[in-house]
């Protein structure tokens, strides 16, 4: 049975909330869809339980900062089992090639909707690209590879004031951006 993107996304805004019950929910409809995405990644049962674990740590702290108009709900939690898998692979020294196209196909139900996650990306990459540098650098880390604003500061070398003024300055484009269209 098809998970509905509506009903995750309620869910996903009452664990915001610190609604533990909704929390539940969310984890009962998407973790047999992300452990299998984890597991396709790490090929070991147990790494596979622990990116889903530490991904769903991380949903449940950052479910406040999800944005549904930069990307639908279980695309977005892949992505955060992804990183989260990946950071398992670093720290085994395993060697396992992530498949794009599993992912893309996985999280995109039907052909309209993987059409749309396409078109999502591309207005979203093009208003990244709009960006300065260090700013998109920013952003990117902390979204993209899940790091907290302090994690981001150590790699960039920056004081934390900083990032977190460049991230959310960031994001203040980046949803103009997306809202009016602006990327090609």
């Amino acid at each position: 049975m098809p998970i509905e993107p509506e009903q995750l996304r309620a869910w996903l805004a009452a664990a915001g909330r610190q609604d533990a019950v909704a929390f539940r929910a969310l984890y009962d409809a998407a973790a047999p869809k992300l452990f299998g995405f984890a597991l396709r990644i790490l090929r070991k049962r147990e790494l596979a339980e622990e990116a889903l674990q530490e991904g769903f740590v991380s949903i449940w702290h950052a479910a406040p900062h999800y944005e549904a108009g930069l990307a639908a709900p279980l695309t977005w939690m892949a992505a955060i089992v992804r990183n989260k898998a990946l950071d398992i692979l670093r720290r085994t020294d395993d060697t396992v090639e992530l498949d794009h196209e599993a992912f893309r196909d996985e999280y995109a139900s039907t052909p309209a909707e993987a059409s749309e996650m396409s078109s999502d990306a591309r207005a979203l990459a093009a208003c990244m690209a709009r960006l300065e540098g260090l700013h998109r650098m920013a952003i990117g880390l902390a979204f993209f590879h899940d790091l907290s604003h302090t994690e981001v500061a150590q790699r960039m070398s920056l004081p934390v004031g900083t990032v977190k003024t460049w991230i959310r300055r960031g994001m203040e484009r980046l949803k103009s951006c997306l809202s009016q269209g602006e990327a090609p």
